[in-house]
């Protein structure tokens, strides 16, 4: 690439075409927003890159020179091109990306997938939407290798790859059998080790909070059986009295209502448990990142402020 090539620059061809439209250096100045002397550096940067005259000055302002007036017609399709390509991208960003996918703990999903989805498909209507549900650690190791964009999850302990928007809390329950319901609508921690639960293995963030619970309170827990399935598979064990289970109350507040399982809130102290809206600081951005991660937001606020994700405190 030559020297001369390497000099031209949109800007200095956008003040040509406005200085040639002017007439009138001081006219294209005003209409520029910029002082004469910076239009006229512009000018003779482009005349020194082109190493020809582009104008003739007078006392009555400035007339393009045959070299000008060949110039002006591929400055203008450069400024034609620049904008078409400015307003198509934006156009593009507008609509979003071809394809978002969002990934959740199974509570999560079952209470904001819909809401979640029929927000986003109003905002954007042409971005091919899936969800994805799974625990904990498959979802945080799908949201670092780029195969899911954006994840609503129980706040991890460890959260150095990620960027985290929480987005709310929720107190655990004791979920028990209906024939446990003696034990009254709160439970203190405490009495835990009394308990026979199930709970998911040792590497899920519920079973370490748990754990870190029983500690605090100087007791050890009771497991009955461990349970990396499903919420659903837990519960099921525990309405056929295999034991108790510690879930969110949205997990269980239809069962609950039913009458097929009881739950108790646990106190002293209460156990708490923050949802987050997350995504990986070492992928690249999707467009209109902002304007989704508002959007979901918006979503889980007013699921939360409708009463139907219960027990959910917004922070």
């Amino acid at each position: 690439m030559s020297a001369m090539t390497s000099a031209l620059n949109s800007d200095d061809l956008a003040c040509f075409v406005c200085v040639a439209n002017a007439q009138s250096i001081s006219r294209a100045a005003l209409e520029l927003g910029a002082d004469q002397s910076t239009v006229s550096r512009q000018i003779a940067r482009l005349e020194t890159a082109l190493d020809t005259r582009l104008f003739h000055r007078s006392g009555r302002g400035v007339v393009l020179t045959e070299a000008g007036s060949t110039l002006l017609g591929y400055a203008r399709q450069v400024a034609t091109t620049l904008t078409e390509a400015r307003d198509a991208v934006r156009a593009s960003a507008a609509q979003g990306p071809a394809q978002l996918v969002i990934a959740a703990q199974p509570t999560i999903a079952n209470t904001a997938f819909a809401a979640i989805g029929t927000a986003l498909k109003a905002r954007f209507p042409a971005t091919k939407l899936r969800f994805v549900e799974g625990l904990a650690s498959p979802v945080l190791a799908w949201l670092a290798a780029g195969e899911i964009d954006v994840a609503l999850l129980y706040l991890p302990e460890q959260q150095g790859a990620l960027k985290v928007d929480v987005l709310l809390e929720e107190d655990l329950t004791l979920v028990t059998p209906t024939s446990w319901s003696h034990l009254g609508p709160t439970f203190p921690a405490r009495r835990l080790g009394e308990i026979p639960l199930i709970l998911p293995s040792t590497a899920n963030g519920l079973r370490v909070l748990a754990e870190s619970l029983a500690t605090r309170v100087g007791t050890t827990l009771n497991m009955a059986m461990e349970c990396d399935a499903s919420n659903t598979v837990a519960m099921r064990l525990v309405e056929d009295g295999c034991g108790a289970t510690l879930l969110p109350f949205a997990a269980v507040a239809d069962r609950v209502a039913q009458g097929r399982l009881h739950s108790a809130r646990v106190v002293d102290p209460v156990i708490t448990r923050q949802v987050a809206l997350t995504t990986a600081r070492n992928r690249a951005v999707v467009p209109e990142l902002w304007d989704i991660m508002q959007t979901v937001r918006q979503s889980v606020r007013s699921i939360v402020m409708s009463g139907a994700w219960p027990g959910a405190r917004l922070i």
